[in-house]
């Protein structure tokens, strides 16, 4: 038995393939790094819902699927509840969705994302939500409808980058909720909503909030060695180091590391953050002599999101939007697999006397 399911093969996947011996990940064929610097979010929804669908169209046709989507998803907002966090405003906006397994529904929870993230965080600020323009593309729309402004190039590629570097990684918490509620024949909405919930939960998907918050109370370079020794003697762990797969330096984080530098006025940002990355991993090597800690995929997030002035508050309503692609792939993966999941368990209950 296998608690956690760590050494446990529960699918066959033609999406992605996390090598965490050797820092490697592979989706579809493109090392991450790859697909972080050259696509589209449109493109990488192409990517992976490719075979998965008999009417996939065009990557062109598929932006403009995309943007009329957003449109419609606009006329739910005003059906969701105030008093909502932002993550659960996305999964309640999500619900509202028509579900099935087509790829009008996979499109439908793809552009339904950035409308309700957007619509969130203004509703939290006491700001009207701004409508989608579906000329725009995926990313910069979400800029857009986030900020009132239209984003630069450069700002809307680094979005791009960020949410196609976390658009699918293997069968992490969220992806396998996904697949086993896609196993029951639910749809498509039904098993986002199993990927959403599992996200949700602080061991999933809340760090690189985490990690800003450690570098605005560090400040400054010189506090460093003293605010990471205080945070390691009370016992807590550093946020943006350490993986459950990667025993070497995550990919992710040297992709959006590289999407970060790229946008204008962030190298005083970067280079502290380079700082505090070199005093901590220094000082866990120390600690942790038997372990390898190495900088994962949460600490450049929080660095690329910050820049592009996303609120911590909306970090992880973001990663679903590029996460999405990816549950809605294995969900139509598993779909064709055609067996349900249904794993057994060791009863270690009491057992009744016997009469």
């Amino acid at each position: 038995m296998d608690s956690g399911l760590e050494n446990v093969v529960a699918a066959e996947t033609v999406l992605s393939d996390v090598d965490g011996q050797n820092g490697r990940l592979v989706i579809r064929g493109w090392p991450v790094q790859m697909l972080a610097a050259s696509m589209a979010y449109e493109d990488a929804a192409h990517l992976l819902w490719q075979g998965f669908f008999d009417d996939l169209p065009d990557v062109p046709a598929l932006g403009a699927r995309l943007g009329a989507a957003r449109v419609e998803a606009f006329d739910l907002v005003s059906r969701i509840p105030d008093g909502l966090d932002i993550i659960r405003f996305l999964r309640t906006g999500w619900s509202l969705l028509e579900d099935d397994e087509s790829l009008g529904s996979a499109i439908r929870l793809a552009a339904a994302g950035p409308v309700f993230t957007a619509a969130a965080v203004r509703r939290e600020r006491g700001q009207a939500p701004i409508a989608p323009d579906a000329g725009l593309s995926h990313s910069a729309d979400f800029l857009r409808m986030l900020t009132g402004k239209t984003p630069g190039e450069a700002e809307a590629r680094a979005l791009d980058a960020y949410l196609v570097t976390v658009c699918d990684h293997g069968l992490n918490a969220s992806t396998f909720a996904a697949r086993v509620v896609a196993s029951t024949r639910a749809g498509l909405v039904s098993a986002a909503m199993g990927g959403i919930s599992a996200l949700k939960g602080p061991l999933h998907g809340g760090a690189p909030g985490p990690v800003l918050d450690m570098l605005d109370e560090i400040g400054a370079p010189e506090n460093a060695e003293r605010w990471i020794n205080a945070a390691l003697s009370r016992g807590e762990r550093l946020m943006g180091f350490g993986h459950r797969v990667y025993r070497v330096r995550d990919p992710r984080a040297d992709a959006l590391k590289a999407a970060v530098a790229r946008l204008p006025g962030t190298s005083g940002r970067i280079a502290f953050a380079d700082h505090i990355e070199k005093a901590v991993l220094g000082r866990l090597a120390k600690k942790y002599p038997a372990r390898t800690l190495e900088t994962n995929v949460e600490f450049s997030t929080a660095l690329l999101l910050e820049a592009l002035s996303i609120p911590r508050e909306a970090f992880t309503a973001t990663f679903a939007c590029g996460r999405i692609l990816g549950w809605t792939a294995h969900a139509r993966e598993q779909i064709a697999e055609g067996r349900l999941v249904r794993p057994r368990s060791v009863y270690t209950g009491p057992v009744p006397e016997r009469v």
